[in-house]
């Protein structure tokens, strides 16, 4: 088992290094130059060369990806292009935002797909199952920023159950804070949603296929007994695998549905920084946002063991 965590901790560090390269490499090379585009049309060439001094522009860029590097394990991001503050900071002060975003799209997308998919695999060749799957098809085809204008539309402008944007901080109460998120999470969530919907019906489908239901059922357990207690674990590695790919789908969409609803998050910051050549910045939130979803794919890894205890089996063989 510790030699298993090893390899997975080294190729967990080689793919951070890879990603890191790939994310300086690719900012390099985007045309545009920041202190150019901070100083404006009107710069002489003399004010533009000072200014790439005072932000270490001029200096090699193997000095400079080294610099990064060991600025992003220390805590220190640089200072933003943009806003002359640290980048740091500036994360610090957007994660309480898009942090409980993610984590109210994934709970949402979990609890509607997971549930709609196994209805419809216990009601295989059906109404139930047609009506699920074309539910599905449907989140499947529609981009999340168009849910959210249609969630907007409905809840926010027809009802005013909820607000059209904005986010009123935590401070304000937790609960309104909440309220403020549920649209923007309801519109990520509903994409990942159909697409958990169709894998756990798949998956729940070839796991009714097995012996074990057969003998489940023969000891007399009922059909959702039988599907509860042994049929959804074993479907689960499948189902899992898509929940921890689905986390960099919803990484990006949250660059899309901040800005939407106006939230002052991440995805946003994202955004501006892009439209203000703040390539510091970019790097910096495209590293996290990297960083987090190697992270969480590293760990659903780790967890599998936990889902389906074969998998433990097979690697204590394997060893």
């Amino acid at each position: 088992m510790i030699g298993f965590l090893v390899r997975r901790a080294l190729t967990l560090l080689a793919t951070l290094m890879v990603a890191a390269i790939i994310i300086f490499t690719v900012t390099e090379i985007l045309p545009g130059d920041p202190a150019a585009v901070m100083l404006g049309m009107t710069a002489t060439p003399e004010t533009i060369a000072a200014l790439r001094t005072d932000l270490g522009l001029d200096a090699p860029p193997m000095q400079r990806f080294f610099q990064w590097i060991f600025g992003f394990l220390t805590g220190d991001l640089g200072i933003s292009y943009a806003y002359r503050v640290p980048v740091a900071g500036l994360i610090a002060e957007r994660l309480p935002v898009t942090l409980p975003l993610a984590l109210l799209a994934i709970t949402m997308a979990s609890l509607l797909g997971i549930s709609l998919g196994a209805i419809a695999a216990s009601r295989a060749n059906g109404l139930v199952d047609a009506g699920i799957m074309a539910g599905a098809q449907v989140g499947l085809a529609v981009p999340n920023f168009w849910f959210g204008i249609l969630l907007v539309l409905l809840f926010s402008i027809t009802l005013g159950w909820f607000p059209a944007g904005g986010f009123p901080g935590w401070q304000a109460g937790f609960f309104i804070g909440l309220k403020a998120l549920l649209l923007p999470a309801l519109a990520l969530a509903l994409p990942q949603g159909a697409v958990l919907a169709r894998i756990t019906r798949t998956a729940v489908l070839e796991a009714l296929g097995e012996d074990f239901v057969r003998t489940a059922r023969a000891k007399g357990l009922t059909r959702w007994q039988t599907l509860r207690r042994h049929v959804m674990r074993n479907a689960m590695v499948p189902v899992f695998t898509m929940l921890a790919m689905q986390f960099s789908f919803l990484v990006a969409g949250t660059i899309v549905i901040e800005n939407v609803f106006a939230l002052p998050g991440l995805g946003r910051l994202m955004f501006q920084a892009i439209g203000g050549h703040d390539i510091i910045t970019v790097k910096s939130l495209v590293m996290v946002f990297a960083g987090a979803v190697i992270l969480i794919n590293a760990i659903v890894d780790l967890t599998y063991g936990l889902i389906d205890p074969r998998l433990r089996l097979a690697r204590g063989v394997s060893r």
